[in-house]
């Protein structure tokens, strides 16, 4: 009997929630759409008492002990972390869990950063945020890249074996937002914009590589990245900067702060991916579940 495909996947947050729900719609049964319930909510819920704003009535062990349990295979596992936070709490994350869809089985595998796990060969097949990989891999160039698609002929083959196959469709955007005084009248705020634009942009400072690559080093020639206050949103930040880069949903937060949304520069998705140079008996027929679901125009890999 073949062993399960080993996928890497994250512990926790959006993109973990992604996935399993992306696997209990592929998959459509009830076992998955519980399995995907269970996970998000009791990492919400985890969440919210590693910031403070639930207690807990028991501790992380009890808890933990609660959450998983080893001799019903069909249950998902937990793990204990500390959390980057200040003081370091323990916070309970995914740890792993066996499905099975269409006859193919994956060993779903919690990892911090599961596309640096690909990146040394511990996977074949994962998924993770498609700016990690911006942030990671993808060359520096000129021009700016705006679709998931073109990642893949930005990636050196001889910095990394690992591809993009597609996305989740769980989009977000890096958007381009600003003052209304910052642009003369009848000007879109796009790239086309920052081309004639001097001065300062407002990112965060872990964005600094990808909002680099995402539109290039021409369009940023005469352009100053500043970083928003730590302790300020940083919709108001950016507001008092003039422009700026930030991720958006529906872009009501930056519209409180007087800003207008321009244009999205790249999708901020959970992304399909495998290490071309690593095999598996069950990883083209685990790749087919995920064919041509993604939101974007197909990827080569």
């Amino acid at each position: 009997m073949t062993e399960p495909l080993p996928v890497a996947v994250p512990r926790k947050g959006r993109p973990l929630e992604a996935v399993l729900e992306r696997l209990a719609d592929v998959g459509g049964t009830d076992r998955l759409e519980e399995l995907a319930d269970s996970v998000s909510n009791t990492l919400r819920y985890e969440k919210a008492v590693t910031k403070g704003s639930l207690e807990a009535e028991r501790g992380p062990y009890h808890r933990l002990a609660d959450y998983s349990d080893p001799s019903d295979p069909n249950n998902p596992e937990f793990t204990l972390l500390r959390d980057d936070r200040d003081g370091k709490p323990r916070r309970i994350v995914f740890d792993s869990a066996t499905v099975s869809i269409d006859g193919v089985d994956l060993m779903l595998v919690g990892r911090e950063e599961p596309f640096r796990a690909l990146r040394t060969h511990e996977f074949a097949l994962g998924f993770d945020s498609a700016d990690l990989v911006l942030e990671e891999v993808v060359g520096i160039r000129p021009t700016g890249l705006g679709r998931l698609a073109d990642i893949n002929e930005r990636i050196d083959p001889m910095d990394t074996d690992v591809r993009v196959v597609t996305g989740l469709g769980d989009t977000v955007y890096h958007t381009l937002m600003g003052r209304p005084s910052e642009l003369p009248a009848g000007t879109d705020l796009d790239r086309e914009f920052l081309t004639e634009y001097e001065g300062p942009i407002c990112i965060s400072p872990r964005y600094e590589r990808l909002v680099t690559a995402v539109l290039g080093t021409d369009v940023l020639a005469d352009v100053e990245f500043v970083y928003p206050d730590p302790d300020a949103p940083e919709e108001a930040t950016i507001a008092d900067t003039g422009l700026g880069v930030y991720l958006t949903v529906s872009g009501s937060t930056a519209r409180d702060h007087g800003l207008v949304l321009g244009e999205h520069l790249f999708p901020s998705e959970t992304v399909v991916m495998r290490n071309a140079a690593e095999d598996h008996p069950a990883l083209e027929s685990a790749l087919r579940l995920f064919d041509g679901i993604g939101s974007d125009s197909k990827i080569t890999v």
